[in-house]
């Protein structure tokens, strides 16, 4: 979905105000789409009680129907064994009111994660972590990519600068974020490094780098001083530390006051590239029942 952003302004990349314009487009998509009787689906499930994931579905389930399509969620007690988890993706595969299929990580001990993901019908995976959808990506064939990716790479373009040619050095190398960002920024022709915990020189790498994603789950690992003059910095990182009055403060992986001094533009922790992820799963969605239904890009 082409989408028409404003820049960052003063430094800083406004995610919120991002995420908000593309929630924006893509109410308008789902409205085109109800005119030729198709309200698309999203089916979200949750095993056990964990307190976070519990935030992130209702917020999931909330903006989910802002933007008009129908949200079905399913929420398991925590000794639900693997096999009746997969029934229910099987039943979700099967139903054709539903688009999209997210299964809320992460899943009790008795569950392989994997073998759950697997399980999803590619075409309605909208997490992007089907291997299906990981190597038609990594190929550049097309496919779901994962939400956090891709928000990030639209916060990269956000900024309006000409990426080709451009050294982008990743911190982490997860097969949620760090792998696929790489692919998603070799797609625009820059020069990738995934650094990571034994990485030599960690430092010195970053430096180099005109594109920094930091994902590698460590609050302020990434000092301002190893921030390249004018680099975009990307912080995915969202880690909670404590305060003197007990309430603890979000805070990413990048000192953000000092890298402010030397970013060219830069993400805030909170308010950059987590509202996105959300609306990211949204648009992922909407363009799983266009292709599912033979609807127009």
């Amino acid at each position: 979905m082409a989408t028409n952003m404003a820049d960052a302004t003063h430094g800083i990349i406004d995610g919120k105000a991002m995420a908000a314009a593309l929630r924006a487009e893509i109410t308008l998509g789902v409205a085109d789409l109800a005119h030729a009787g198709i309200k698309p689906g999203l089916a979200v499930v949750l095993v056990g009680e964990d307190p976070a994931s519990q935030v992130y579905v209702r917020s999931k389930a909330r903006q989910t129907v802002e933007v008009g399509m129908a949200s079905f969620e399913h929420r398991l007690p925590a000794d639900t064994a693997e096999a009746d988890l997969l029934a229910l993706v099987a039943a979700l595969n099967a139903d054709d009111a539903v688009d999209g299929i997210l299964v809320q990580l992460p899943l009790p001990p008795q569950i392989d994660a994997d073998k759950v993901l697997r399980a999803i019908d590619p075409a309605k995976d909208v997490d992007g972590f089907h291997p299906v959808n990981v190597g038609l990506i990594a190929t550049g064939s097309g496919g779901i990519a994962p939400c956090t990716p891709f928000g990030a790479m639209m916060l990269v373009k956000a900024t309006g600068r000409d990426l080709s040619g451009l050294d982008a050095v990743i911190v982490g190398r997860s097969n949620i974020v760090g792998k696929p960002m790489a692919q998603l920024l070799l797609q625009e022709n820059c020069t990738v490094t995934i650094a990571h915990s034994r990485s030599r020189d960690l430092p010195a790498i970053v430096r180099r780098a005109d594109i920094v994603v930091a994902a590698v789950g460590r609050p302020e690992m990434i000092a301002g001083d190893w921030i390249k003059p004018g680099a975009i910095v990307i912080d995915v990182g969202i880690n909670r530390i404590a305060t003197e009055d007990g309430k603890g403060k979000l805070v990413g992986d990048v000192a953000f006051a000092d890298a402010r001094e030397h970013a060219g533009a830069i993400t805030p922790v909170p308010g950059g590239v987590g509202p996105m992820t959300i609306a990211c799963l949204l648009n992922n969605t909407l363009l799983a029942a266009r292709a599912r239904r033979g609807a127009r890009p």
